[in-house]
């Protein structure tokens, strides 16, 4: 009912994992001034395309649908003397963690129809061919919390509004009222008559179609006892509830647009909200489980880590970030390669110097220019004390 009957967790799940599979993934080998990014590796190849049913995408899409919707995620491992060849996904409510008696899973067992699989897991090191990547849980050691049960008292509200609003539009968008009947001679309806009228009334007064058809009664009197939706004010509290399963998800209430929301000032801001509060903390999850669990297995002075600089929605971060690399090489506070490493640059030659305005250096080092003003704007590397 969360995610197949409720529009708006729907909408937030879609637009994180539709986010997070957008995102390309880089391979560095090395570490520090010596990192280099590789074009090909087994690794890369195998992430473009973890088995023959997904593509790179179609897996991380899944991969963070059931993190959301369940708040576990299971990937298995096919692994051969070669390394992991395949990655798969199994669903959550199959799956099942065996409790260890050293704070570790003894294994998972994976029960489909009336065959089961399981995996061990080493009782040392805690290796298995099966990740699970899960969310903090206060209550329970083994598994995650979903974040649709921290919104399921919105998302059950939200479901009860438009089930309340589908119900009036059945009975022709009119609320509920009394039909009196008053013979002239005071003789009552018989049962025949009763079911009669009753159907009639259904028929022709009833439904989506028959909205505001005129009620034509003879005998019969009309009381109304409801009240309109907009007495009910039933749209603010749908609007209240679709903001509150929002704010679970760390989505924007102006991107599910919904009225009246404006918690930033434009929709540039709110989709950058949106990307730092809920796809790049995922991401980074998914990048440190990765590293942890997967890059092991091909090798030491590897790192994997996923590339943001086509993400249009972070352009304003990353000019801010830019413009503050540059005032501090300006400063004096940053080598140029300090701030390129910021920026996700790789190193150059001559970059490892502090640049200092030469109109805050001795004349002596400057050098001196006869009748002339000294340059404020030039920069003069300076290597140390002693140069």
């Amino acid at each position: 009912q969360g995610f197949r009957r409720n529009a708006i967790a729907y909408a937030c799940i879609s637009m994180i994992s539709d986010s997070v599979k957008s995102v390309p993934w880089v391979l560095y080998q090395g570490q520090g001034s010596k990192r280099q990014e590789l074009s090909t590796h087994p690794l890369l190849t195998l992430l473009s395309q973890p088995n023959p049913m997904q593509s790179g995408a179609d897996f991380l899409e899944a991969l963070s649908g059931f993190y959301l919707i369940a708040g576990n995620a299971y990937v298995e491992a096919i692994l051969t003397n070669k390394g992991p060849q395949e990655l798969w996904l199994h669903r959550p409510d199959r799956m099942k963690v065996v409790p260890g008696g050293n704070g570790l899973p003894q294994g998972y067992e994976y029960q489909a129809g009336a065959e089961a699989y399981r995996w061990t897991v080493d009782p040392i090191k805690g290796k298995a061919p099966i990740l699970h990547l899960k969310t903090f849980n206060p209550l329970d050691d083994w598994y995650g919390m979903s974040f649709i049960e921290a919104a399921a008292y919105g998302i059950d509200l939200h479901n009860t509004s438009n089930a309340h609003n589908k119900a009036l539009l059945d009975n022709g968008a009119a609320p509920s009222a009394v039909i009196t009947y008053k013979a002239e001679d005071g003789t009552p309806l018989t049962d025949t008559q009763f079911y009669r009228l009753k159907q009639e009334i259904e028929a022709e007064y009833t439904g989506a179609r028959n909205a505001g058809r005129p009620l034509l009664l003879e005998n019969i009197t009309w009381q109304s006892l409801g009240f309109s939706p907009r007495e009910l004010d039933w749209l603010q509290g749908k609007n209240v509830t679709a903001r509150e399963i929002g704010r679970v998800f760390r989505v924007p209430s102006q991107m599910l647009d919904i009225e009246g929301s404006q918690t930033y000032a434009n929709m540039e801001q709110a989709k950058l909200g949106f990307w730092e509060d809920a796809v790049i903390p995922l991401l980074v999850k998914i990048r440190d489980a990765l590293n942890q669990w997967l890059v092991p297995w091909y090798g030491p002075n590897l790192y994997l880590d996923f590339n943001l600089d086509e993400v249009s929605a972070l352009i304003p971060r990353r000019a801010e970030r830019f413009e503050r690399n540059v005032k501090a090489v300006e400063a004096g506070l940053l080598t140029i390669n300090e701030a390129r490493a910021d920026l996700g640059y790789e190193p150059v030659d001559g970059g490892d110097v502090i640049l200092v305005q030469s109109s805050k250096l001795p004349l002596s080092l400057a050098g001196e220019i006869p009748n002339q003003e000294p340059d404020s704007s030039s920069n003069t590397p300076q290597q140390g004390a002693d140069s």
